[in-house]
């Protein structure tokens, strides 16, 4: 859940009917954001709690690795609980090159096949979840045009609220938003909260982050909420809690392919 989004002048009239300038003190924060130390070599466990509108939940276990290759982030996670997901495997290639496009892959052991996933599709729910393809890896700051709206306390921390709208409607189609609001902490550089605008179905999603802890000197999310809304009514909502995480694990390279996705844990 490392990294979060992006992309982000003339064609952004249509989407969202007007356009602002991108302030370069805005931009400055959002670099800072990226370029903040979030370790390396980490293996954690995860789970997911999918909540829908009338309060029944189902429960997901995973089993995460995250290694950096270069300026380059790798990332492969199984999930483990229940049986009818359990071994499906997700591996993530998320490049520092605004020019490259992320490569990501979801292995169906049910069909015994490796689907990617295309560019068209990360827009698409994440397993069920109110996180999708796209959530999954950094934005790409060049994608995205910033400007910081108010400063603001959120739960004891200052913060900025920094307003991201996509570029192009292709950046909006990839990432499923067309705008977000960015709550960033002054002290650290995390972001704290968000709200992004879904760029069909007028629908809006709310992410928290209820529990962050340093780790070996890195601030790292242990508990964040994805809610989908409707207006005022809640349409469902996720859960992640991340536990037993320990950095600087020196894992291999050669565990981040589709051959050891599809040999699972």
């Amino acid at each position: 859940m490392r990294k979060i989004l992006v992309i982000l002048m003339i064609m952004t009239f249509a989407l969202t009917g007007y356009a602002f300038e991108d302030e370069p003190e805005a931009r400055e924060i959002m670099q800072k954001v990226q370029d903040r130390d979030d370790g390396d070599d980490i293996t954690s466990d995860m789970k997911m709690i999918l909540i829908d509108k009338n309060g029944s939940e189902r429960v997901r276990d995973m089993r995460s690795f995250s290694k950096d290759k270069g300026e380059d982030t790798m990332q492969l996670m199984f999930f483990t609980s229940p049986a009818d997901v359990k071994d499906t495997g997700f591996l993530t290639y998320d490049y520092d090159d605004p020019d490259k496009d992320d490569d990501q892959w979801l292995y169906l052991p049910a069909l015994k096949k490796t689907k990617r996933i295309a560019s068209d599709d990360k827009s698409g729910s994440f397993m069920g979840s109110d996180f999708n393809y796209s959530d999954m890896t950094e934005r790409e700051l060049p994608d995205w045009r910033f400007r910081i709206i108010k400063e603001m306390n959120v739960k004891g921390e200052d913060v900025w609220v920094i307003e991201a709208e996509a570029v192009s409607e292709a950046v909006a189609d990839e990432t499923g938003y067309s705008k977000s609001y960015l709550f960033i902490r002054k002290d650290n550089y995390t972001l704290t909260r968000a709200v992004h605008w879904e760029n069909t179905g007028g629908d809006m999603k709310y992410l928290d982050v209820i529990k962050m802890e340093k780790i070996d000197g890195i601030w790292m999310n242990r508990e964040v909420h994805m809610t989908k809304k409707s207006g005022n009514v809640t349409k469902h909502k996720t859960v992640m809690k991340i536990d037993n995480i320990k950095l600087y694990q020196d894992l291999s390279e050669d565990m981040f392919t589709i051959r050891r996705l599809e040999k699972g844990l």
